[in-house]
């Protein structure tokens, strides 16, 4: 369910073990969909479409977490559906998504920053003023940043409440911010769980560009604590599938749950050139039922997330390709593009993945691939 780069690269990983593959999207041209032995050109709702791709699937996945729930609920009744509803419901709404946090906090230790629920002009006027500044998040339909806004004041809080058109929302306290990190963990039928290393991320505008893994990345103690939390969230609703679950590291070295996705994520994309599986070989591992084993990275890496902005000289509407040329002549460098046949600025179309044999070398290599590119600073440090 989903045509996205995220399908895309979930069916390389099929196909590679001998899988056949289906993608429902109702783009003519998604990524994954022009690759797919089957691609269902429907309304993630379209009764008929789902109807056939429960006949032609043996097990069904979703590749983002805005393919609707009842749409994986009613293909549940016919193939074992991983994540199942119920879970991608819970990551759709932030309001579930934080009471899911908290309940997992007795477990983990690790809870989600202070929040208020704000579904109504009630609800609005009892916020306190201990959650400011702060930012308001719609519930449904954020991600990369989108539905959300900074505020000072009750007073900005209501106007930009307004905004949204009084939609669901969740007002959260903004905290001082060491660091960003995130845990990925595939979960299968029988509880059995593996992960891949922590994380660490840096955003820049709401949107992922850079990911590091190697030791040094993250404070041990910081790293094993991210470590549980995850295990502890997905364990909570019993999933099965690959989950991503982002977290803060405070000033004082403490740790809050941000968000969950319940797929791989960009921030698990170094895995295709710097493990022995990667998060897609482990989703497909886990929709088909075969033994999970402990992923194992053998390279420091460096990942830059790719956006449209790069086909677009500075102050140009005019495309051209970037120098992917001079940026593969870069040792340890690996290209992955989406195949989506326009650019946009904003618009995920591709990462590098750098790889070495100690994280200075790949770091000096990030840094040059960055300039060519014409990236900012490439670390995530």
């Amino acid at each position: 369910m989903g045509g996205g780069q995220l399908g895309r690269m979930f069916v390389h990983a099929a196909q590679a073990t001998g899988y056949f593959t289906a993608v429902l999207d109702p783009d003519p041209d998604s990524p994954a969909g022009r690759i797919s032995h089957h691609h269902l050109h429907a309304d993630y709702l379209d009764s008929d479409a789902l109807g056939r791709l429960s006949r032609l699937a043996d097990a069904v996945t979703t590749e983002f977490e805005n393919v609707p729930a009842q749409a994986l609920a009613t293909l549940a009744g016919d193939v074992p559906v991983a994540p199942a509803a119920d879970a991608v419901a819970i990551a759709q709404d932030r309001i579930r998504e934080k009471a899911h946090f908290v309940r997992c906090s007795a477990a983990s230790g690790i809870g989600c920053a202070p929040y208020a629920v704000i579904e109504n002009a009630d609800h609005l006027a009892a916020v306190s003023a201990d959650l400011l500044p702060g930012i308001l998040k719609t519930a449904r339909m954020g991600y990369d940043g989108k539905g959300q806004q900074g505020v000072q004041t009750l007073a900005e809080l209501a106007a930009a409440w307004e905004a949204t058109g009084r939609v669901p929302c969740v007002l959260e306290k903004r905290l001082p911010l060491a660091l960003e990190c995130s845990v990925i963990v595939a979960r299968g039928h029988d509880g059995q769980a593996v992960h891949f290393p922590p994380q660490r991320n840096l955003h820049r505008g709401g949107i992922l560009a850079v990911t590091e893994v190697h030791e040094q990345a993250l404070p041990p103690a910081v790293a094993a604590r991210a470590v549980e939390a995850a295990r502890a969230i997905a364990d909570g609703i019993g999933y099965v599938g690959v989950l991503c679950v982002e977290f803060f590291m405070l000033e004082d070295g403490s740790l809050v749950a941000n968000e969950m996705a319940p797929r791989p994520h960009n921030s698990g994309h170094y895995t295709m050139d710097a493990c022995d599986v990667s998060q897609f070989d482990l989703q497909v591992r886990t929709l088909a039922g075969l033994p999970l084993v402990a992923p194992r990275q053998h390279s420091p890496a460096i990942m830059l997330n790719l956006l449209g902005d790069l086909w677009f000289a500075e102050g140009s509407d005019q495309q051209r390709d970037p120098a992917w040329a001079q940026v593969l002549a870069v040792p340890g460098t690996h290209l992955h593009l989406y195949g989506k046949t326009e650019a946009r600025r904003g618009r995920k179309m591709g990462h590098l993945n750098i790889t070495g044999a100690d994280i200075a070398s790949v770091r000096a290599a990030a840094a040059q691939a960055a300039a060519l590119l014409g990236l900012p600073d490439s670390t995530a440090s």
